[in-house]
């Protein structure tokens, strides 16, 4: 072991990442009597001053990792990065838990076809995902896979952002990527992807409203008018941090419910009012090496994806540093049919405009210089396109 463990049966639990998720997991694995931390792998040339519990063993290789793991969280929030590292841990037949849903839109079709790969519960997909097998469990029919949102504002300003990154203790790409709702919409395009649910329109429909129950109903009856189960949220700054379900029941235990105090019917609100990240990711690794499956992934034939819009004019030559958490372009679901040459948000990193795009606009891939990755390679595989690599 990798902590000075006398005991030998416990599982390796391998992470990827420093950041604010990788060191609660890291806190959250000490003292269990089951699972133990493996190797945390990082970019960083040393790992002094990164508020990181004492003792850890950082490696800067992916075959330390492997070597030293039983199975990999992966939770670095770079897709660039983390779809090469899983790439080589998959090769290795180790599974994979994630708590980033951004490298799960992008290139965790992939993932999906090649060995056991996870979003972990915790996080509000995965949360979703355990809620329906409650629900599914308990005979409900699920229409809405919801998404608690509490504020939205598309165009924060870099001074706003950065006191609360600063107040929050996360860094400013997250809580940008959060307050413009890009992280709502990646989430939801996966429970879209890997619930089998549909979407109402691009970009979600997220009704605002002081009342979760009629936001939800809401959903549901636009679920009713598609005819099948919708993957969105609602703006609803009173309501609990967390997710819910909308469904139908057998309408027999009707007088039941409303006993429960579930209300009238025929529609129901399944509300999980927290979602505690780092604490439940173990929950997911338990699950994983106990032989209970994929709790939710990306799917192996993905319909919405995460385009990058632009927030301002974007002029040729002017360079994104990265997609998700910018000030120049945020994420907003689409149908991958109706806009196949949509680039996905969490492929943008360093890359450069090559031509003139206006504010609102759908970036595609003749608008980018995107440079070489592993990732495009996937997502362009995905897709079923010739390679799209700049020579």
């Amino acid at each position: 072991m990798y902590r000075g463990e006398e005991r030998s049966d416990r599982i390796r639990v391998g992470i990827v990442g420093t950041g604010f998720i990788a060191r609660g997991l890291m806190m959250a694995l000490e003292g269990q009597t089951d699972l133990a931390l493996g190797p945390v792998l990082t970019r960083r040339p040393r790992l002094g001053g990164a508020g990181l519990p004492t003792g850890i063993k950082a490696v800067n290789d992916v075959t330390d990792l492997i070597e030293g793991s039983d199975i990999v969280v992966e939770c670095s929030g770079d897709v660039i990065h983390a779809t090469a590292v899983i790439e080589e841990v998959m090769a290795a037949s180790i599974p994979v838990v994630t708590m980033d849903a951004e490298v799960q839109v992008t290139t965790g079709s992939h993932f999906a076809r090649k060995g056991l790969f996870t979003e972990a519960e915790g996080d509000q997909p995965g949360c979703l995902a355990a809620l329906r097998e409650e629900a599914v469990q308990m005979g409900f029919l699920p229409l809405v896979y919801g998404n608690i949102k509490g504020f939205l504002n598309h165009n924060p300003v870099p001074d706003e952002m950065a006191f609360w990154a600063k107040k929050q203790g996360i860094s400013l790409d997250k809580v940008t990527a959060f307050t413009d709702g890009t992280k709502v919409q990646i989430e939801q395009a996966l429970v879209a992807n890997g619930l089998g649910a549909g979407i109402l329109r691009p970009g979600l429909l997220g009704p605002a409203t002081p009342d979760l129950t009629a936001g939800a109903e809401l959903l549901a009856a636009g679920a009713v008018s598609l005819g099948r189960p919708v993957s969105d949220y609602v703006l609803s700054p009173g309501a609990p941090a967390g997710v819910f379900i909308a469904a139908r029941h057998d309408e027999r235990f009707r007088d039941y419910l409303r006993y429960y105090k579930m209300g009238e019917g025929p529609v129901y609100t399944l509300v999980r009012n927290f979602h505690l990240c780092n604490l439940e990711i173990a929950k997911t690794v338990r699950r994983v090496v106990s032989g209970g499956g994929v709790l939710l992934n990306n799917g192996t034939r993905p319909a919405v994806s995460v385009a990058a819009i632009a927030k301002t004019d974007l002029e040729p030559g002017q360079r994104i540093e990265r997609g998700i958490g910018s000030f120049v372009v945020r994420g907003s679901c689409v149908p991958i049919a109706d806009c196949p040459d949509h680039v996905p948000i969490g492929l943008i990193y360093d890359a450069v405009v090559k031509r003139r795009v206006a504010a609102g606009s759908v970036l595609t891939m003749d608008d980018l210089d995107l440079p070489e990755s592993l990732a495009l390679d996937i997502w362009t595989d995905i897709q079923g396109r010739k390679s799209v690599v700049p020579s």
